[in-house]
């Protein structure tokens, strides 16, 4: 999705570089598993994934910071303490 066409709001690289990297870390943890299970990770797993990735060099306060926005700003949502990956249809751009 083209950054012109996407509807949320824009973040900075480092942050959408943690969603890349949260991306991957929750459709890897979904693979293999019940496939009626939705793929999402425990926010404190994403941390610890953002903290131990070679793509990033975070502090805890950093890591914590992107996740909260990511959520904020509707790239990734909550449920019952799980992170899942929001999709945005092509219809709703």
């Amino acid at each position: 999705m083209s950054l012109a066409t996407d509807p949320r709001p824009p973040l900075p690289e480092w942050v959408l570089e943690a969603y890349d990297v949260l991306v991957d870390a929750i459709t890897q943890q979904g693979r293999g598993e019940d496939n009626c299970r939705v793929p999402a990770i425990q926010r404190d797993g994403a941390i610890s994934v953002l903290l131990s990735t070679n793509e990033l060099d975070l502090e805890q306060g950093d890591a914590e910071y992107a996740v909260t926005r990511l959520v904020e700003r509707g790239y990734l949502y909550e449920v019952n303490e799980e992170l899942r990956i929001t999709t945005v249809a092509e219809g709703e751009i």
